[in-house]
């Protein structure tokens, strides 16, 4: 098993032809076919009735203006009128369907994205920075929505403008319009040489985007370290060339898509200049009328003015494609923490077991080395050793926050992998050394993925308590249950946060709990308290110790030693620290 499949910073994105990804793109609003449907009827008479109006035009110059047949041209000033409000209220409504569609599109996308994030391993996370995770749910799904509500329909309108008016240039003079055309092939060329260094420069700008917003999430979590050691400096100075990186990147991208629209500009005046020369000519020569010529310079004008726009558009699809790249990353991942079909269980009569165990986070170190031992149904187990030995390795392969790379874990005698999610959150409690509590309460953060008390009024909740000898650790708190918890704030001193994982882990009532350092910032009467619950858990309960503190693990029932990827009893509390301080000089 190789983590690093999870790390998004390094890997590629699969190349894909354009059509495949705008089918893609255009799977996001599968589910507003028939908005779409309506939106592009939309389109398509809008650029149909604009489309007719420079022929209506020539006609009424040729028949009427020419001859002074001011009926004529009033009877055809109030046709164009009408057709020009039934062209804008087909303009506004498809306006209208497409924001809709954006919106909803974005909604379910942003769910999409985060709802994956929740499938994936803890390793993901390790190799990923928050800031960078944020970018891509927030910052690359709005470019995305921006694409669909605001220019998906204007670049199908302009395209269907484009060809109506081509059609029409062809259809009044063939040898005139197929000069007036010409440039058209170059701006074609054009547009395929620079579209794939244009998606370039945009999926730099928005790596560089998320790569700013990493380092001020990390700034803003690091934030008392940066008062304590004094070193403002240090991280302004992180936030300055993340921000100076973010600025060239953004340059490079803004040059790139502004290059298309000096480009089609010349070349839309030179059509328009060749139009004009060469219809002319043909007036001359008497195979022309004016009003024909003023109809034809109109439709050349469609044809090569929507293009600016088309310009601007294309770089919108262009950084589009860019943050899908992005987005999709993260939808094509697939965790490879599975549940696993049940096999015949193996006869143990120990509660875990781990067999013959490797594991490395990277590939390429490796953590554990053919490490077997058991945990007994009701006893005690500590597991010490230098810092970096493995010991919060193993708990996490205990808890099936990673699987190993070779061997098995067995709990009660199946193999780990073929519980779900929710049997082994119920057989197993972890209490980690730094504990993430949510905003909101203390009896919120304590019933948290804790369904049988889940619907418990105060008064439930603190009888339960009492029978499981917790709420002498509820009066730690100035409002009980109801004290205010709010994230990022000092309202709670991190032995508080501690109390708080400890009571929701124990009223969970696990098979296995594992305490990872769990009581290294209480005060000793607390921590007395604690050893009292302990004693008072069921006694078939196992305990999982990892621990510095001598009298923490002086009354365990069997001690581990942890170092250099392998786990060894430890026998007695006097040779566990012989060994303890001979692997710390060692380390």
């Amino acid at each position: 098993m190789n983590y690093n499949l999870f790390d998004l910073q390094s890997a590629v994105q699969d190349r894909k032809s354009g059509s495949s990804v705008i089918k893609k793109l255009i799977q996001l609003v599968g589910g507003e076919k028939k908005n779409l449907f309506f939106a592009f009827i939309a389109i398509i008479v809008t650029s149909g009735l604009n489309l007719v109006g420079p022929l209506l035009v020539g006609y009424a110059i040729d028949q009427y203006v020419q001859t002074k047949q001011m009926h004529g041209v009033l009877v055809y000033s109030g046709i164009l009128l009408i057709i020009y409000i039934v062209a804008l209220a087909a303009n506004y409504l498809q306006t209208q369907l497409m924001g809709a569609i954006g919106q909803r599109m974005l909604y379910n996308l942003r769910n999409s994205v985060f709802n994956k994030l929740q499938e994936l391993p803890v390793a993901f996370f390790n190799q990923n920075k928050a800031g960078d995770l944020i970018s891509r749910i927030n910052n690359d799904t709005d470019k995305l929505n921006q694409f669909f509500s605001q220019s998906l329909m204007r670049f199908l309108g302009i395209i269907v403008t484009m060809i109506g008016a081509g059609i029409f240039l062809v259809s009044i003079n063939p040898r005139l319009g197929g000069a007036a055309l010409l440039p058209a092939l170059l701006i074609l060329i054009f547009t395929r040489l620079i579209s794939p260094w244009v998606k370039r420069k945009n999926a730099a700008s928005l790596k560089s985007a998320g790569g700013m917003s990493a380092e001020i999430q990390e700034s803003l979590d690091n934030f008392k370290t940066i008062i304590a050691f004094n070193r403002r400096d240090y991280f302004r100075e992180r936030f300055e060339d993340a921000n100076q990186i973010n600025y060239n990147k953004a340059i490079g991208a803004g040059l790139a898509n502004n290059l298309l629209m000096p480009v089609y500009s010349l070349l839309t005046n030179i059509a328009q200049l060749i139009v004009l020369v060469y219809g002319i000519y043909l007036i001359t020569i008497g195979d022309f009328t004016v009003g024909l010529l003023i109809s034809f310079l109109s439709y050349a004008n469609r044809f090569y003015s929507p293009l600016r726009q088309l310009a601007a558009l294309w770089a919108s699809f262009q950084t589009a494609l860019a943050a899908w790249d992005r987005v999709s990353l993260i939808l094509n991942l697939r965790s490879d923490i599975k549940t696993e079909a049940v096999k015949s269980p193996v006869k143990s009569t120990s509660l875990l077991e781990f067999k013959q165990v490797y594991f490395s986070y990277d590939g390429k170190k490796e953590i554990l080395s053919d490490v077997s031992f058991n945990l007994e149904r009701g006893k005690t187990y500590a597991f010490i050793g230098p810092t970096g030995g493995g010991k919060t390795t193993n708990a996490s392969l205990i808890a099936r926050l990673y699987d190993p790379v070779k061997g098995s874990v067995f709990l009660d005698g199946r193999d780990i992998r073929t519980y779900s999610p929710e049997e082994r959150s119920r057989k197993i409690g972890f209490i980690l050394q730094d504990p993430f509590l949510f905003s909101g309460t203390v009896k919120g953060n304590i019933l948290y993925g804790n369904e049988k008390y889940r619907d418990y009024s105060d008064e439930q909740l603190t009888e339960t308590l009492r029978n499981a000898n917790l709420d002498v650790l509820l009066e730690k708190f100035d409002d009980g249950l109801n004290t205010t918890i709010s994230s990022g704030s000092g309202t709670l001193s991190l032995g508080q946060k501690q109390l708080i994982a400890f009571m929701r882990a124990v009223l969970r009532d696990p098979e296995i709990l594992i305490l990872d350092e769990a009581t290294a910032n209480i005060d000793t009467v607390t921590e007395q308290l604690l050893e009292e619950i302990l004693k008072k858990l069921p006694g078939t309960t196992t305990r999982v110790i990892i621990a510095h503190r001598l009298n923490t693990i002086e009354n365990a029932d069997e001690i581990f030693f942890v170092n250099a990827g392998e786990v060894t009893r430890a026998g007695s509390m006097d040779h566990a620290m012989d060994m303890l301080l001979h692997g710390e000089r060692e380390s």
